[in-house]
């Protein structure tokens, strides 16, 4: 593949995985395992989780939507207990920054695409530095699988899509870039993830 960019969700893949916080803490607190990822898709666009993730609700605005939310399905939910635990999981993974700047020293651009949210704890303003590009759904007003955030990220890094990998630990997240042209990887274990777009871009990241 002669790739022109690199793109890089944040939490899960640059930094470590919310999604084991949101576990931790279903088991924690007895709700069902799962239960918190599939309220946010069934949710939609409409949800609460969405509408922090557009910038449409502050952190405290979305504490109460998100409690209420569950409190109607008849779970109790505290998401400010949850979203704390997701910022302290949430550290960089050295591996990637190192491969971050690998990327940029071989003359390609990288980017950031997170779905994050205003007044996010995860430290992604320490992050920027690392990145040519860095996208924000939050202050977009739009929020991964939306196709015109994937549109905006390849105008922004001005390569095309199949000149483009893009590595995220969501599978919908995915969908929409690979239907682009892109060259997707999921990030499930962080080492292999990063074996493989050494295959893909045919040079050492480390």
């Amino acid at each position: 593949m002669n790739a022109r960019g690199v793109i890089f969700d944040l939490g899960g893949v640059v930094l470590g995985s919310p999604m084991h916080a949101i576990a931790n803490y279903e088991r924690d607190v007895g709700l069902p395992a799962g239960l918190v990822n599939r309220h946010i898709v069934e949710r939609g666009r409409g949800g609460a989780w969405a509408r922090l993730e557009r910038g449409e609700l502050d952190t405290e605005a979305f504490f109460a939507a998100f409690d209420a939310e569950f409190a109607e399905a008849g779970h109790a939910m505290s998401a400010r207990d949850m979203m704390e635990r997701m910022g302290q999981a949430t550290q960089p993974r050295a591996a990637m920054i190192d491969a971050i700047g690998c990327i940029r020293a071989a003359g390609l651009r990288a980017a950031a695409l997170t779905n994050n949210w205003r007044g996010d704890g995860d430290g992604t303003s320490l992050l920027k530095p690392h990145f040519d590009v860095f996208v924000e759904s939050a202050v977009l007003g739009m929020r991964k699988p939306d196709p015109r955030i994937y549109t905006h990220v390849l105008a922004e890094l001005q390569v095309r899509a199949d000149e483009t990998v893009f590595l995220d630990d969501i599978g919908r997240n995915l969908k929409p870039a690979r239907e682009m042209g892109m060259h997707t990887i999921k990030v499930d274990d962080p080492d292999a993830a990063l074996a493989e777009l050494e295959r893909v871009l045919g040079f050492a990241l480390s």
